[in-house]
């Protein structure tokens, strides 16, 4: 076996390993494949099947008001009757236990939701994998982050019809694949420093799933410079979903090209194994 060999199973089993992590946080007994259901709020209040109480959103932000017998677990304490969980975030998630499952209270595109997540929903106890093109060092490709001035207000649509959602983007990740040069606007990602780019490319509806995949990237060293893995390029949660309000890519963050890496159309959307 040579060098090269060696090299090569060591990317893939490093890129196992990473894989396997992130599925493992998928199939979270509270993660996204546990959602049983999106509800809008409105003021008037309103029961669901899938979690106690009647919700509501008004100029108190999102109240619940909880029946006889009825009870939420907030921040390891129980509460009745009603409560006010107040103003939320753009973006932000709040969560009350209920039994084995959890109420997720969040905002999108300036909406309050409530979104109950039941670890025997079907979509999570059914989850076995989600198919991807095999780990290649070909698509770790080098780049180079272009920030801009001042982050700009990017606002982008979403996979729910009539949402808009509004991210800040410091800058630009330029690079090259088989003799052209592109540039993705990018986001801020997970940590301090680090980047997000949202993406389609021309397997996008074929092998791929249809609206989106993100990249997460390490933050740039001081010279600019970036390394953008494809072989990391991952599914939202509306890939596997239709309770999700995942954002759409920027327009420059279509590619013409076709990236064959990366996680592909998940099963349970008809993907292939």
């Amino acid at each position: 076996m040579t060098v090269q060999d060696v090299d090569q199973v060591s990317f893939a089993e490093e890129w196992e390993r990473w894989h396997r992590t992130h599925e493992q946080a998928l199939a979270n007994p509270h993660g996204f494949l546990a959602i049983t259901s999106l509800r809008w709020l409105s003021p008037e209040p309103t029961r669901f099947e899938d979690a106690p109480g009647a919700w509501s959103s008004g100029p108190e932000g999102v109240v619940v008001e909880l029946a006889d017998g009825e009870e939420l677990t907030i921040d390891g304490t129980a509460v009745h009757g009603r409560y006010v969980f107040g103003a939320i975030a753009e973006r932000a998630s709040l969560y009350a236990g209920y039994g084995d499952a959890v109420i997720e209270i969040a905002k999108r595109g300036g909406h309050n939701i409530v979104r109950p997540r039941h670890p025997g929903n079907p979509l999570r106890t059914d989850f076995t994998h989600t198919p991807a093109y095999a780990p290649d060092p070909h698509w770790v490709r080098p780049g180079r982050y272009l920030p801009f001035d001042e982050p700009r207000a990017i606002t982008v649509g979403a996979v729910a019809e009539g949402l808009e959602h509004v991210y800040d983007a410091p800058g630009q990740v330029e690079f090259e694949l088989e003799g052209e040069t592109f540039q993705l606007t990018a986001f801020n990602g997970k940590r301090p420093g680090a980047l997000m780019v949202l993406l389609t490319d021309a397997t996008s509806g074929v092998t791929t799933y249809a609206a989106n995949r993100s990249l997460q990237i390490d933050a740039p060293d001081q010279t600019g410079r970036v390394t953008l893995d494809f072989n990391r390029a991952t599914n939202l949660p509306c890939a596997y979903t239709d309770l999700a309000t995942c954002p759409l890519p920027p327009t420059e963050n279509r590619l013409p090209v076709a990236i064959e890496a990366g996680e592909k159309l998940p099963l349970e959307r008809g993907g292939r194994p």
